[in-house]
């Protein structure tokens, strides 16, 4: 199989640790080790290393080949800027054409995501992958929600088709997006609805040809990427195409819209640290719940805060449920629960020219 790591975002929700240069999936958000070190150590044992590609941009190709020597340089694929994950998923199926087949079977995977349960995501890898291998079938990973979550979208699972290594393969029956906590409660409790995880299986000849049926436009200008690998025109193809195809993620322009989309429930431990609030779920607690990396610390009468100042003495007194990040040059406070919206000081900081802070 070829794997494919998402590794072009910027990581913006995690603002004023995540910026350009080293944006969230270079950061070690979780223990000591960065989140795409880890995705990579994820994958390692199934398939080999020269058959990962990772998709990112210019400004992080070199300090993604630092953080993973293992892969291959001309493995690591910029994207001349960022269009969502349909083009980038339509240049990785380029590339996998031209090395490998039609046939070959494609694993797409965020390159930020939490997962320790390694034995089990494996497992569950490679039978969709073998289901891949036998179907013209775009496979997505749900994952078994465990609380009624609004900040995911939600994959209803229709009948079963297949059982393969003691997992059940089941036809998708609809997509619903970000609900509110009353739908996402209801979605709970049917048992039917998993949360959409983002990681998809298929062969490269079925991706195909569902961006030829439903995003013809795009297929033309993939097609022109195929036509141009190991060309001197590659980077300008790529360029030419970029500029022209529209910025889509593969759910709209795909998943949603095609016939033969299939699920696999992923019963492992699964967080997309998407958000400061997200870190702190599944960071280290003291006994009043506050997660602290700090040089030092006085907790008075304070729980259920994120402290990130590392280099600082941070003191505590009567506060709760805040997210407080400290870097050399920015500070953000924020409460907990309103850490999705750190998109809005980027926007802002864009519209006043402050690119110094991005």
């Amino acid at each position: 199989m070829h794997i494919i790591l998402m590794a072009g975002g910027m990581g913006t929700r995690f603002w004023p640790r995540s910026r350009k240069n080293s944006p969230k999936q270079l950061l070690n958000l979780v223990g000591d080790k960065t989140m795409i070190r880890m995705t990579y150590e994820r994958v390692r044992g199934l398939t080999a290393d020269k058959n990962i590609l990772i998709i990112t941009n210019q400004e992080l190709k070199e300090a993604i080949h630092q953080q993973i020597p293992e892969i291959p340089l001309n493995n690591i694929i910029a994207e001349p800027f960022g269009k969502n994950t349909a083009p980038c998923i339509g240049l990785a199926a380029a590339i996998v054409r031209k090395r490998a087949s039609m046939e070959e079977p494609m694993v797409i995977l965020p390159a930020d995501h939490l997962i320790k349960e390694v034995d089990v995501f494996q497992d569950i890898i490679r039978t969709g992958v073998e289901y891949a291998r036998q179907n013209d079938a775009l496979i997505t990973l749900g994952i078994t929600p465990a609380y009624p979550e609004t900040g995911y979208g939600y994959i209803q699972r229709g009948e079963a088709v297949a059982t393969l290594n003691n997992r059940t393969v089941y036809k998708v029956k609809t997509f619903a997006e970000k609900p509110n906590l009353e739908a996402a409660q209801l979605f709970l409790q049917s048992g039917d609805f998993l949360w959409n995880s983002g990681m998809f299986i298929w062969k490269v000849g079925t991706i195909w040809k569902e961006f030829v049926t439903h995003q013809p436009e795009m297929a033309e200008g993939f097609e022109e990427i195929y036509q141009s690998i190991d060309s001197n025109r590659f980077e300008e193809t790529v360029l030419d195409v970029y500029m022209r195809v529209k910025s889509i993620s593969i759910d709209y322009a795909i998943m949603e819209v095609a016939q033969s989309v299939y699920i696999i429930e992923a019963d492992f431990k699964w967080n997309d640290v998407g958000s400061w609030e997200a870190a702190y779920a599944i960071s280290e607690k003291d006994e009043q719940q506050n997660a602290i990396t700090a040089q030092n610390q006085v907790v008075i009468d304070s729980k259920n805060n994120l402290i990130y100042a590392p280099k600082k003495l941070v003191a505590l007194i009567d506060v709760e449920n805040l997210a407080v990040v400290e870097t050399e040059d920015a500070i953000l406070i924020c409460k907990k629960d309103s850490s999705q919206r750190v998109k809005e000081v980027i926007d802002d900081l864009k519209q006043r020219n402050l690119e110094e802070y991005l």
